[in-house]
Parts: structure tokens; sequence; C-alpha cells
């Protein structure tokens, strides 16, 4: 193939392991709370629904997050499958985590919009194996009040461990086994979403 028709990643886009009806986003707990949550297919009654909680649908940018899975309180990795329905609400609900002139208009009319939005939105660089930067962005999809009890109560349709995935890999990458390594990472596609449906969420 010719390098010269490889197409440059957009700087947004949303990169996800979908299905037709569902998409797998990413969480990282304490056991106490990720453990039970995978055994049940749903948070336990210790899991606070009053914060904000943030979902990410690229499992590299979750491995970067939680170490691995290694940092304190991010011990275990989870894969929440949601409906497509869900996050495609989320996002159409969401606004922007910063101030974006040409998209809120003055600061006060985002703080307004950021208050009583359900999901907030930031884009963060994605990352490699090493956990380089990439030139494009990854999604982190924030979710409170309405946004948190629509994906607690009706938006799972399963919950996965992948701590031992995780684990696996790193040690791939420590052993400098990076093909290998890449060969079991989750396959993200990039998500169908037509670019109007997130232009309030592109600077």
């Amino acid at each position: 193939m010719n390098d010269q028709n490889v197409q440059p990643e957009p700087r947004f886009r949303i990169r996800a392991r979908y299905t037709g009806t569902t998409v797998t986003v990413y969480q990282a707990y304490r056991p106490q709370i990720g453990l039970p949550a995978a055994r049940a297919g749903r948070f336990p009654s210790s899991w606070k629904r009053d914060r904000m909680t943030w979902i990410k649908p690229s499992f590299l940018w979750m491995m970067y997050r939680s170490g691995w899975g290694t940092k304190e309180d991010q011990e275990t990795v989870l894969a929440v499958e949601i409906t497509r329905e869900g996050f495609e609400w989320a996002l159409r609900h969401a606004c922007l985590s910063h101030h974006v002139p040409e998209l809120h208009g003055d600061r006060d009319a985002w703080k307004r919009q950021l208050r009583e939005a359900p999901a907030r939105v930031q884009w963060d660089p994605e990352r490699d194996l090493h956990f380089n930067p990439l030139p494009y962005r990854s999604l982190q999809l924030g979710l409170g009040g309405e946004a948190t009890a629509r994906f607690a109560d009706e938006w799972i349709v399963g919950i996965e461990d992948v701590t031992p995935l995780a684990t696996e890999i790193h040690a791939l990458v420590r052993a400098g086994e990076l093909d290998a390594a890449t060969g079991k990472l989750p396959v993200e596609r990039p998500y169908p979403l037509e670019g109007e449906a997130l232009a309030h969420l592109c600077a």
C-alpha cells in the first residue's frame, strides 16, 4: 500500500469496540467495587451515584490512567458494555469541560451550560503502548446526575473484569514484545457518528 494514500487520524474522533447495539467503555476501581460489579453485572450499593463517573472508550488510555491497573484504587479494570443508545444520549447532552469561545460564547454562558448538562466531555491525547502521547485525541465522557442514573440502571448490558488482560499486555510490553502486545489489544474502530453529532464537543 502506498503510504501517501493513508489518511491521517483526525484530531477528534471516537474510536471504540462496539457492536450493532452496544459499545464498550472502560473504568478502573478498587477491588471492593470492581470485583462485585463484574460478578453481578451491576455496580454494588457502595458505588457512589452522587459522584461524576468517567467512562473511556479507549483501552490504552484507561491503561495510561490506571498504570495497567496498578495505581491505588484502580486495581480492578472493568470493560463495561453499554447500549449505543445510552452512549449517544450522553454525547448529545454533554458539554465540553473547558471553555471554547467559538462554541460557547462568553465564559458565563459556558459555565451555565456545564452546570446544567448531565454529561461532560474532555479530549486527551491518545497513548501508545509506552504511554507516549499521540497527535490525536481520546474521548473521556463524564456522567453526572441523570446520566449517572441512566448509566447504572438502564444502559449497562454487561461488566467484565479485564484486569488479567491488562496484566498480560503490560508484561509483554515490559518484555519488549510489542507486536504480541498489540495483538492482544481490544480492536477499536472509528465509531459511526456523523461529524455534526460531535460539533458541539470539538474545539
